[in-house]
């Protein structure tokens, strides 16, 4: 670079940095600015009572500058109520995003933001603060598992439609870490969906490059824009099935170090979601809670990456002679030094609800709670769903099995998911314990199965302790992929048979949950849409499901 080139550069720079804040128009006509845009939409999360993050990206040509940014949150749409601004860095090293902690903001209130760059606005984005004091309502859309080649994200657009939500939960799963061509791709070149870069996602490059495919999704701009969102990861923001030393989907011979996978995966997660990093010097720590005033309290956990031991497998426990050593299996599923959320965090989440003295205690987190015990034929593939289902109607109706029949009717019951809270049982008892023993009224969020659940939680014991509402995916599939030619109605009404807690389970559609905390109720309405495979689609409301307060009421009844 020439003298004449850098010093002109560096009075560009200094007039975008005394300008930006007020966001006035900022490059003229100088040689050397790029075209810039935001392609990528505006997002704002992690809310406080007196501040919020601001998140975008600058969409600039390939290797430019480090550029200032200005970034503006009124009271009104038209931005003549100022009430914070100021200007950051965007550039390559963040892979040009921007987050802002917007802080000096009134409880309990929206506003409005955007940003600004060498003249160009970005979208406006629409946020608003935590509630302090008495409240007497949070509303909440909560959203998991949403896969981009699998379909439009028409669930996203629907809650963007909605104009009461407080705050979006994304329960993880936002992105998938496959190559083009890979899991619940068939549709995707129909779509134009075909997943970017076409491998696998293994470098930095190769996750900040997916992040931006998904966040070029009109929808999920339009539901950034619209509401803060509070999330976290689970496994497919790294790799599938993530434990703390590896991931099933991972293998070191051929994609190197798994601690550098990791740290990668995290590096670009913190880059393109709204999330405050609670520690700076551990950015894999992203356990936090959010107090809505008296009405909740709101902690967010991560049951995936910095505390979980190896999943088991249960063809560990099957003979040569094609038995199941049960006995083997209780032993090492119920073994207490079995981790899922460390013993740090479970530490921190104790000392969390102790100090609280909010009405609800609600768990944002990511695989299932609940006991979604199966029989074992029928896990291990010995005995098909529908068959096994057949024996149980002979019961019912007074009919006559076979020697066989009987056997696999006495089978004992196994976790149908090893990956949940059900392959780590000390795991659970400590949170379900916690919880009773400080009299909490507990509602647990899951995302991960794909599926919509609503279930009875109660300790080993069967004391009820509170209710998880597993949420169903934006677009990945559920159970209708696994029993293609099974009824959905029919494969959810056989869940509800066969699993005691559970109490509602919808296998084969899209949507969210609707919840609404209120002093005297929390509850949650399913909402689905009826296609992801073209833009049109109906919304409708499946079930509503609550929860009463109180010790004595600490399960699921009718909405």
């Amino acid at each position: 670079m020439t003298p004449s080139n850098s010093r002109r550069k560096f009075i560009r720079n200094f007039s975008v940095g005394t300008a930006a804040i007020s966001l006035t128009a900022c490059g003229g006509g100088d040689p050397y600015y790029q075209p810039i845009s935001f392609a990528h939409g505006v997002a704002s999360g992690d809310p406080l009572s007196d501040r919020v993050i601001l998140w975008t990206r600058v969409t600039a040509a390939q290797g430019a500058d480090d550029m200032d940014v200005g970034w503006m949150v009124a009271e009104d749409s038209a931005f003549t109520k100022t009430v914070a601004s100021g200007t950051v860095r965007a550039g390559a090293a963040g892979d040009y995003t921007v987050k802002v902690d917007a802080t000096g903001l009134s409880a309990n209130r929206g506003y409005y933001y955007r940003f600004r760059c060498q003249g160009v606005d970005s979208p406006v984005g629409r946020t608003k603060t935590l509630p302090t004091g008495a409240v007497a309502r949070a509303r909440f859309a909560v959203f998991s598992c949403s896969n981009y080649p699998a379909g439009y994200f028409n669930v996203y657009g629907d809650a963007a439609k909605f104009d009461d939500i407080d705050v979006g939960l994304h329960l993880g799963d936002y992105i998938y870490e496959y190559a083009a061509g890979g899991y619940a791709s068939q549709n995707a070149a129909t779509l134009n969906r075909v997943s970017q870069p076409a491998t696998e996602i293994i470098t930095l490059t190769d996750y900040r490059r997916r992040y931006q495919q998904y966040r070029t999704d009109a929808d999920l701009q339009a539901v950034h824009a619209r509401i803060p969102f509070i999330a976290v990861w689970d496994d497919h923001e790294l790799s599938n099935d993530t434990w703390r030393d590896g991931a099933e989907n991972h293998d070191p011979l051929t994609e190197g170090l798994w601690s550098a996978r990791r740290k990668m995966a995290i590096q670009a997660y913190h880059e393109w979601m709204p999330i405050r990093v609670p520690d700076a010097a551990r950015p894999d720590r992203i356990y936090r809670s959010f107090d809505f005033g008296n009405l909740l309290s709101l902690h967010m956990l991560d049951t995936r990456v910095i505390g979980r031991d190896k999943q088991l497998a249960f063809a560990s426990y099957v003979g040569a002679d094609k038995s199941f050593n049960s006995a083997a299996f209780a032993a090492d599923v119920s073994n207490p030094a079995r981790q899922l959320m460390g013993a740090e965090q479970t530490t921190w989440l104790q000392g969390q609800m102790s100090k609280s003295s909010a009405t609800w205690q609600i768990l944002g987190q990511q695989v299932l709670m609940a006991r979604m015990m199966l029989p074992a034929p029928m896990v291990l593939g010995t005995v098909g769903y529908p068959t096994y289902l057949g024996i149980a109607a002979k019961v019912r109706a007074g009919v006559a099995l076979s020697e066989t029949e009987k056997q696999q009717l006495a089978a004992p019951t196994v976790p149908y998911n090893l990956d949940a809270w059900d392959g780590y049982a000390a795991a659970r008892e400590a949170v379900l314990n916690m919880s009773r023993t400080l009299n909490k009224n507990l509602v647990v969020l899951a995302g991960d199965t794909h599926n919509a659940w609503a279930s009875d939680l109660a300790d080993v014991n069967g004391q009820a302790v509170g209710v998880e509402f597993g949420v169903p995916s934006v677009t990945s599939p559920g159970f209708e992929s696994y029993f293609p030619g099974a009824a959905p109605a029919t494969v959810a009404g056989g869940m509800e048979q066969l699993i005691g807690p559970l109490q509602y389970a919808e296998t084969s559609l899209r949507g969210f949950v609707v919840l609404t905390v209120t002093p005297t109720e929390t509850r949650a309405e399913y909402r689905y849409v009826d296609t992801i495979q073209s833009k049109g689609y109906t919304a409708s409301v499946g079930k509503t499901l609550r929860m009463l307060p109180g010790a004595a009421n600490r399960k699921l009844v009718a909405g």
